[in-house]
């Protein structure tokens, strides 16, 4: 039937995308006692994304980030990021997002919706993505960039330890940049 040809055809055209480790990072901040900002990575993270042939609207989008990786340069932090008071890397040691939606807004930009999971909450968040766009590498593999920013309040997620300052504010602050630079590559 046309409709089994059709469907038939659209499954073919799926394309597969991985994480180009090597040349990608996710990466966090969060504003520390009010007056400044504390930078922080996940070493150890991976996903894929499908898409229609080159087309990335709507392309499904997966990515996993393991929490013991994390790295704020100051290990006594990052164990205590790693405990009960935030993570609870023991109990929980992946975060994930699975994407709902990838659209352009406009020129480069895009808008990714999906589920992120933390600990054992998932919310549903937006990021806004810069495509960067596609291009032959000297081997012959097609490669895809992508910068990913967003917010999220790390108090939805239960990673509620706080401390106050005389002032009022929080030593650790509730909202936490994220930002990630992702690069596929095409399978082949």
């Amino acid at each position: 039937s046309a409709a089994a040809l059709i469907t038939a055809s659209s499954v073919l055209a799926q394309t597969n995308w991985t994480f180009d480790q090597s040349h990608s990072n996710v990466n966090f901040t969060v504003t520390h006692m009010i007056i400044s900002e504390v930078d922080g990575n996940f070493k150890s993270f991976d996903g894929k994304v499908v898409s229609d042939g080159d087309n990335f609207e709507n392309a499904k989008v997966e990515f996993t980030v393991d929490i013991n990786s994390i790295n704020t340069d100051n290990e006594k932090r990052d164990e205590h990021l790693k405990s009960d008071d935030f993570f609870n890397a023991e109990k929980f040691p992946k975060m994930t997002f699975v994407s709902k939606s990838f659209k352009k807004a406009d020129g480069k930009n895009w808008k990714l919706v999906g589920d992120l999971t933390i600990r054992d909450v998932t919310k549903e968040v937006t990021l806004d993505v810069r495509f960067n766009g596609t291009i032959k590498d000297p081997w012959g593999n097609t490669r895809a960039g992508f910068k990913l920013s967003g917010e999220v309040n790390r108090f939805d997620y239960n990673l509620k330890w706080d401390a106050a300052l005389e002032t009022g504010g929080l030593v650790v602050g509730k909202e936490v940049g994220i930002s990630a630079n992702i690069e596929l590559i095409k399978g082949k």
